[in-house]
């Protein structure tokens, strides 16, 4: 029997650390940045079958899907009384609308006559009309007529009130659960309410939305966004001015999990020697702030990252009035990445905020849809804009043909390279294991900690 080996279950890269990079900022840093907590979550493998199996979807629509508290849209998507959209999650469709100026609701996306779907485009309502035989409702779910009720007099109003899903927002997101003896949302959110209280999501409106079927499991897809050791191999041309190997992971409670990256700092495996500021100040501004016009060559004396950061405040302050004077450096130019589990990304920081958000892609368990979204400080002197329409590629279609998404579309189509094969490889293993290592793969493990403990209780539930 082979001999046990000895292992540092909390080693790290041994190099220069995010918080030894925060110690060098220019401002304060904020406490949520300082926060660390990084628990051993073990060293076991996952059955690969685990992204490839329909019976394992099956069991995570069952058991996960049905209790979670799902991001279905932000909360200006649905500005006016009437208001509506459709938030459709593997075999489940979910009408939600504004039904009062303070009211949302939301409803199973089904007539209780016939079951066909009541809406299936977004848009404006004064009621709730089944396009079928005409069976109508209130928009607060009460029933209201049908063509004929001499024929339904065995039907009471409450029997046709539509059934309503648990619903609640945080930063201007919108959430729904369809288990109602979920816990409350505030309580899954948790640490992400202090640590965005000055990050103004609320206040932001979507820049960008852009949707794409990807042809791998959601997980493999969420989880390739959950580390950053895959940056010096999928996106060498970022080890300029984005940390890598050195990046922070966190696990804060069993729904929140964040990593960080520095930005305007060289990856630690390049030579340092090799890389000036100005090169660092040259890739940085070209890839990610190339909205910016004010770049000159970097004045003597002063780091790659305190320049980076000051142009940011001085563009964006320009761009929308904002002031941005106090936000530290880390705020304007790191990668910060929260997670809500299951499969809703959030960015940090007072700079341009991207979201994520992965789901089924109907039953297939090959197949994924992926979302990117971009939510901006709005102009101070002038009223928010309206969210973007959501711009769905084509499966021909590339990130980077959505022009809206800039560098990032580079990025993302590297990480495509990646993933379609991930699932074919996933099916073609020898030994159906995928190991996660301890540290840089935290996050991942405690994803599917998560999933499991879901099925888990649900399983043990049925059985009682």
């Amino acid at each position: 029997m082979a001999k046990q080996q000895n292992f540092d279950k909390h080693a790290r890269f041994e190099g220069e650390s995010y918080q030894d990079v925060l110690d060098r900022d220019s401002r304060d840093v904020p406490e949520a940045l300082r926060a660390e907590r990084a628990p051993y979550l073990g060293s076991d493998s996952v059955p690969a079958s685990h992204y490839t199996s329909q019976a394992r979807f099956d069991l995570e629509e069952e058991h996960m899907w049905s209790r979670v508290w799902q991001m279905a849209c932000r909360e200006d998507e649905l500005s006016n009384v009437g208001d509506f959209l459709i938030y459709d999650i593997i075999d489940k469709s979910v009408l939600i609308l504004r039904s009062e100026p303070d009211r949302l609701q939301a409803y199973y996306n089904t007539c209780l006559h016939r079951g066909r779907k009541l809406a299936t485009i977004p848009g404006n309502k004064t009621e709730l009309r089944c396009p079928f035989h005409g069976f109508t409702w209130e928009l607060n779910g009460n029933f209201k007529s049908c063509p004929t009720p001499w024929d339904y007099q065995h039907l009471t109003a409450e029997k046709l009130k539509l059934p309503e899903l648990k619903i609640d927002t945080w930063g201007g997101f919108v959430f729904i659960n369809f288990n109602k003896d979920a816990p409350p949302l505030a309580e899954v959110v948790g640490p992400l309410e202090s640590h965005f209280k000055n990050w103004f999501l609320e206040e932001r409106y979507t820049h960008y939305h852009v949707s794409k079927v990807i042809p791998c499991n959601w997980k493999v897809a969420a989880e390739a966004f959950m580390e950053s050791q895959h940056a010096p191999t999928t996106h060498p041309q970022i080890k300029t001015h984005i940390t890598d190997v050195n990046s922070q992971y966190d696990v804060f409670s069993d729904y929140v999990t964040r990593q960080i990256s520095a930005g305007a700092e060289p990856s630690p495996l390049v030579n340092r020697s090799e890389i000036s500021e100005q090169k660092i100040v040259d890739d940085m501004m070209v890839r990610r702030y190339k909205m910016y016009d004010d770049v000159d060559e970097l004045p003597e004396g002063l780091s790659a990252r305190r320049y980076v950061a000051q142009c940011a405040r001085e563009s964006m302050n320009r761009v929308n009035g904002f002031d941005y004077e106090t936000y530290s450096d880390a705020e304007l130019v790191d990668s910060i990445l929260y997670n809500l589990f299951p499969n809703f990304s959030v960015w940090g920081g007072i700079k341009p905020t991207r979201v994520y958000r992965w789901r089924p892609n109907g039953r297939d368990v090959d197949s994924c849809i992926m979302e990117i979204y971009q939510l901006n400080i709005g102009n101070t002197d002038q009223p928010k804009p309206p969210p973007a329409a959501t711009h769905v590629l084509s499966d021909k279609e590339r990130w980077s043909d959505a022009e809206e998404l800039g560098g990032l579309g580079a990025i993302a189509d590297q990480d495509m390279g990646n993933l379609p094969y991930v699932q074919e490889g996933l099916k073609a293993t020898g030994n159906n294991e995928v190991q996660f290592a301890n540290y840089q793969d935290m996050r991942i493990r405690q994803h599917h900690i998560m999933i499991q403990r879901f099925i888990d209780e649900g399983l043990e539930k049925k059985v009682s």
